[in-house]
C-alpha cells in the first residue's frame, strides 16, 4: 500500500514540476496559477521565473520525500492565500460580469484541486514522521489537511456540472475512435459529481476514490497525452499542463482512497458481530 501511496505522491509532484518548466519556457503564469491581474505588476516574467522554480524544487521534494510534507503544507497554504487574495478579488470585483458563468470559475477549480491536493499529500505521511516535525509553524497548516479531500472533490463536483453546461465543447475532447461522444460526456459528468459528493461524505470513500484515479488516469492516457504529443505549444504547452494536472488529480484520488480513514458510521458497520448462535 505504501509503494501506492508513493505513486500517488509522485504524480502530484510531477504536476508541480511540469507547471514550474512551463513558467520558466514561455516566462508567464499558467491561468489556474495566477490571474493576469493585478495591472501593476511590473514585471510578471521575473515572478513567473522565480515561482517556476519553487514550483519545480517543491515537485521534486514531494517526489524524492525530502522535507515533502512540510513543502506540501507551504504549497497548500499559498494555493489558498492564491485563491482568497487573488482569484476572489480578480472575479467579484474585476470581472464581476462573468461571475455566473461556471466557466469563470474553471481556473479556481484548479487551484483548489491543487490547495487540496497539497494537503492530501501532507497527509499521506506516516503520524511518526508528522510528530517529528511539528511546530508552531506548523499548527495551523496541518489543521487543514482533513478538509483537503474536500477541497479536491469541491473542483471534480464543479468540473462534473460543466460537463452537462458545456456539452459541445466537452464532447470534442472524446476522442474520434470511441462512439456516443455525448453519452460519454453525461455519464463522465456524472461520475465526476457522484465521486465528488461520496467523497466528501465518506461513503464507500475507498472504491469511489480508486475509480476515480482509475478513471482520470484511463483520460491521462487517452485524451491528454495524444492531444500534448499532437500539438505541446499551443497556448504556451496548455495540452501539455493539462495532461499533467490529470495525472496530478489521479495522484490525489489515489491517495485519498489509500490514507483517508472512513466514517464513524461506516467503521461501526464494518464491525462483525457475532453470530447469536455463538452467544451463551
Amino acid at each position: 500500500m505504501e509503494a501506492l501511496i508513493k505513486i500517488g505522491r509522485t504524480c502530484y509532484g510531477i504536476l508541480m514540476t511540469t507547471i514550474g518548466i512551463n513558467q520558466l519556457i514561455f516566462a508567464d503564469f499558467r491561468p489556474a496559477i495566477l490571474p493576469r491581474w493585478p495591472s501593476w505588476r511590473t514585471s510578471p516574467e521575473i515572478e513567473a521565473y522565480i515561482t517556476g522554480v519553487i514550483f519545480i524544487a517543491a515537485g521534486l521534494a514531494i517526489v524524492f520525500s525530502k522535507k515533502a510534507r512540510l513543502v506540501a503544507l507551504v504549497l497548500g497554504c499559498m494555493f489558498l492565500a492564491v485563491i482568497l487574495f487573488w482569484f476572489l478579488p480578480y472575479i467579484l470585483f474585476i470581472q464581476p460580469h462573468a461571475i455566473r458563468h461556471l466557466g469563470v470559475w474553471g481556473n479556481v477549480g484548479k487551484t483548489l484541486a491543487f490547495c487540496g491536493g497539497a494537503f492530501v499529500v501532507a497527509g499521506s505521511f506516516p503520524h511518526e514522521v508528522q510528530g517529528q516535525e511539528t511546530s508552531r509553524f506548523l499548527a495551523l497548516p496541518e489543521k487543514l489537511i482533513p478538509f483537503g479531500r474536500i477541497l479536491f472533490s469541491t473542483t471534480m463536483i464543479q468540473f462534473g456540472f460543466c460537463h452537462f453546461i458545456y456539452v459541445d465543447p466537452i464532447s470534442t475532447m472524446v476522442p474520434g475512435w470511441i462512439p456516443g461522444h455525448y453519452f460519454w460526456t453525461y455519464a463522465t459528468g456524472v461520475a465526476l459529481i457522484g465521486s465528488g459528493v461520496a467523497i466528501v461524505l465518506k461513503i464507500k470513500l475507498k472504491l469511489v476514490s480508486l475509480l476515480l484515479s482509475l478513471m482520470i488516469f484511463l483520460w491521462f492516457i487517452s485524451v491528454h497525452i495524444p492531444s500534448a504529443i499532437a500539438d505541446p505549444v499551443v497556448d504556451h504547452g496548455n495540452l501539455v499542463v493539462s495532461s499533467a494536472d490529470a495525472l496530478g488529480f489521479s495522484g490525489t484520488a489515489l491517495m485519498i482512497a489509500l490514507t483517508t480513514a472512513p466514517s464513524r458510521a461506516n467503521r461501526f458497520r464494518s464491525v462483525k458481530r457475532e453470530p447469536e448462535s455463538a452467544l451463551p
